[in-house]
């Protein structure tokens, strides 16, 4: 084994929802283990870390449905599976490499002016764009009509402050006592001054 054996899968993880909701994470990752056993040939299978936060990342119960992997196979005897990332990756730098191309070369995109007729068509559609901008004009008439509703609010907070101003004036009665209640309080203060 000189060479490093290197393939690219999705692994399916759509039969984890059938296990408990608080074992799901778990069995995802045994999941990936036994497909790597079965495709790699190989028992030793080891996860790296990005593999194992993309699984847990929504906690035990959500992991993925399904997950792009690189298994690697290598001269120490086990599967490495990792995240696999490179056609997104591939993409991303050519198109950068023909935008930078295109920048660098502003006498190249002269001649090429010629050919962008095809792209006019692109000019014409940012004209129909303009034409959803009349009907956002509808929704500030809209807008109007909550600034109105806040001005009610501000006649109930006048009617709460002369409430509070009468509740001090009860306060002030308590020290008015019924007379049935001084005559029996006098009552209790004889008979405790005759028995002492």
């Amino acid at each position: 084994m000189s060479q490093d054996v290197e393939r690219v899968y999705t692994v399916n993880l759509g039969k984890v929802l059938l296990s408990p909701d608080n074992q799901r994470a778990k069995r995802a990752v045994n999941m990936i283990k036994e497909f790597a056993r079965h495709h790699m040939k190989i028992e030793q299978v080891k996860l790296e870390e990005d593999v194992s936060h993309l699984l847990w990342a929504k906690g035990i119960r959500h992991p993925p449905r399904k997950i792009r992997v690189r298994m690697t196979k290598t001269d120490e005897g086990y599967v490495l599976v990792s995240i696999y990332e490179g056609e997104e990756e591939s993409i991303k730098e050519e198109e950068k490499k023909v935008e930078s191309e295109v920048a660098a070369k502003p006498e190249a995109a002269k001649p090429e002016a010629a050919k962008p007729e095809a792209a006019k068509p692109e000019a014409a559609k940012p004209e129909p764009k303009a034409e959803p901008e009349p009907k956002a004009e509808p929704e500030p008439k809209a807008k109007p009509e909550p600034k109105a509703k806040p001005e009610p609010k501000a006649k109930p907070e006048p009617k709460a402050k002369p409430e509070p101003k009468a509740k001090p004036e009860p306060k002030a009665k308590p020290d008015d006592v019924p007379e049935f209640f001084k005559k029996k309080n006098e009552e209790k203060k004889t008979k405790s001054k005759s028995k002492d």
